[in-house]
């Protein structure tokens, strides 16, 4: 990329970049970008901060590894989204994207994308490096949709930013100008809903599969806040019965590092398959807990990401039900078989 990709044009453009070459792999030259919070300083709780760099037009670039710069005393979460067009034109923008009760102010919060949203990666609890497999790299530049990539972090806590230090927590990217033979995509399943005080809940999305495209998931991610115990995903496939088959993709406790790990059944995915995702959450608190971007809330998320070849990736980048008490696989999904969701195996 190095002088291929720059910075988005603004007179205030505060974004560090570092390109270097970080040798061979595989036999072909593969390079390292920084894309880091331009040294901000977080000034309320909660908040969710933007920064966006323009990816070279004439030329395709393939991502093939992500390599955090952060840590989960100072962020609570990142994400990186691929977008077509970036929420804002600014070199930092305040972009958390549902209500936030500490704000003691009259701005409004750009989402992270205007157009053509997808995540590509996410790091949450000190989450180590994730390389992709041989041959896969996540496409961005030339004629991809991704013009933009925008790095997002969530400043829950804001203590130690409170004499004036900064913040350049991000993602060194690491990429290659070879063609891969496969390219990787991800798939975000979740959920809204609440969660009942004093009880368990589990909170279900269904996503049905319904692009003529093949692909092979081979890592996931799982994300809730502090009432998760266990996130679950899974292929389902009817056979000619119509009986349900469910093939478990992986299973964690997200309150551990929430990095990518390899999904724990190599399958594929055809069109017609369902994905499906559960999250079992434990509340001990005698208020309702919504699903919200605040620490208060909880999240219910599972991410697939996978590979095709011969294609790209699904147009379809997410996938959320409406969560409990009105959405439930047994109830709402249409699905049989279900795997066993008891105390005992917390699925």
């Amino acid at each position: 990329m190095k002088s291929d990709i720059r910075a988005m044009a603004c007179k205030h453009m505060f974004l560090y970049i570092m390109i270097s070459n970080i040798g061979m792999l595989t036999g072909f030259k593969v390079e390292k970008y920084s894309l880091l919070m331009p040294n901000v300083v977080p000034n309320k709780p909660e908040l969710y901060l933007c920064t966006p760099v323009k990816v070279n037009y004439t030329k395709n670039y393939y991502i093939v590894g992500f390599e955090p710069k952060a840590s989960m005393d100072t962020a609570h979460h990142i994400l990186l989204y691929g977008c077509k067009v970036p929420g804002s034109s600014e070199p930092v923008w305040d972009c958390g994207e549902m209500s936030n009760d500490n704000s003691d102010d009259s701005s409004v919060a750009a989402s992270p994308c205007e157009q053509g949203s997808q995540v590509i990666y996410a790091w949450a609890r000190d989450a180590p490096m994730l390389t992709l497999p041989t041959d896969v790299g996540f496409e961005v530049g030339g004629q991809s949709p991704i013009q933009y990539l925008v790095l997002q972090v969530h400043y829950a806590h804001i203590d130690k930013f409170r004499d004036g230090s900064t913040d350049d927590s991000g993602i060194f990217l690491h990429y290659t100008e070879e063609p891969m033979k496969r390219l990787a995509g991800v798939i975000l399943l979740g959920t809204s809903g609440l969660i009942p005080p004093m009880s368990t809940e589990h909170m279900e999305a269904k996503c049905q599969i319904n692009e003529n495209k093949t692909i092979h998931p081979f890592a996931f991610r799982t994300h809730t806040h502090s009432l998760g115990k266990v996130v679950s995903g899974y292929r389902v496939r009817s056979d000619e019965n119509g009986l349900d088959e469910w093939t478990l993709l992986g299973k964690h406790d997200p309150l551990k590092p929430q990095m990518f790990y390899p999904v724990e059944n190599d399958v594929i995915v055809k069109p017609n398959d369902i994905l499906a995702a559960r999250c079992t959450m434990e509340s001990h608190r005698e208020r309702i807990t919504y699903i919200g971007a605040t620490n208060k809330d909880e999240m219910c998320n599972f991410y697939v990401m996978y590979w095709v070849e011969g294609s790209t990736p699904l147009d379809q980048k997410y996938c959320f039900s409406r969560g409990p008490p009105f959405y439930y696989w047994n109830r709402d999904a249409e699905l049989n078989h279900i795997p066993n969701h008891g105390a005992s195996s917390l699925i």
